[in-house]
């Protein structure tokens, strides 16, 4: 009997150690989810009033960088960055537009905001690897081949092209087949390959067709580089035969494995 009801007093001692039961979660009041909402609302109708309708956070500078022959005022005035307007609401892209189409001097340019109350124009502009004469003028020409600039004085340390595309039928065929803007972009292609040490001496680069373009340098040496193809290997084979042959005045890498130099 006795063993029973220890029995008995274990079983009811193993049921009562069980898992409790669980507490029932009970759900937001009403009233403080309409006060969590009314939190949100006024919180980002201050948010929006901060950023749009206060005097908190509106332009007043403009910031230039990267400038070398445009002004700081030229591209602000080309900007025309909304001075006193939110900050939020100026239209980057359109800024970015703008000073591309009215100063084509202008490669690339980085809008930016710097909160509070600035805008920052980060400019790149597009540098001359050759020049084109034009009456008393010079057509400035990049790396793209781009003519972005007219100025009255040649830009110094640039060579100059001359397009001498002569009436003849290689020429001519060279002409149609290619255009203008692609001879010109040839002739850029070129100017980028040719050593830096005869670079620095090029002062004219003359394109005949595709495959005849030329250098003529300062102390009148010429040199036939051909078309715009293997470049590197035209230089390597130009700077070679030059200290090769020191005294030569004229030099034909058309062909860099079988280059020739010739007068003295």
């Amino acid at each position: 009997m006795a063993g029973s009801t220890t029995a008995e007093r274990g079983a009811r001692q193993q049921e009562s150690s069980g898992p409790p039961p669980a507490r029932r979660v009970r759900p937001p009041r009403l009233r403080t989810i309409i006060i969590l909402a009314v939190a949100l609302v006024l919180f980002g109708a201050g948010g929006v009033w901060a950023l749009y309708g206060s005097s908190w956070l509106r332009v007043e500078r403009v910031s230039v960088s990267g400038t070398r022959v445009l002004t700081p005022a030229q591209v602000r005035e080309a900007a025309d960055v909304p001075v006193g307007a939110p900050l939020a609401s100026v239209d980057t892209d359109a800024i970015e537009a703008r000073l591309k189409r009215e100063l084509p001097r202008i490669d690339t340019v980085e809008v930016g905001r710097s909160w509070p109350h600035g805008i920052g124009l980060k400019v790149t502009e597009r540098i001359p690897v050759l020049m084109v004469r034009k009456g008393g003028n010079f057509i400035e020409v990049d790396r793209k081949g781009v003519r972005f600039a007219t100025v009255s004085e040649a830009p110094k340390g640039v060579p100059a092209l001359e397009l001498a595309l002569s009436p003849s039928s290689s020429a001519a065929a060279s002409l149609r087949r290619f255009g203008e803007g692609r001879l010109v972009r040839e002739a850029v292609r070129v100017a980028g390959a040719v050593p830096a040490t005869v670079a620095r001496d090029t002062r004219t680069l003359k394109v005949r067709s595709y495959d005849d373009i030329s250098l003529e340098l300062a102390d009148g040496r010429t040199v036939d580089w051909g078309s715009a193809e293997k470049g590197r290997a035209k230089a390597r084979t130009l700077l070679a035969l030059m200290k090769a042959s020191p005294d030569a005045r004229h030099f034909d890498v058309g062909v860099p494995t079988a280059p020739a130099s010739s007068g003295s």
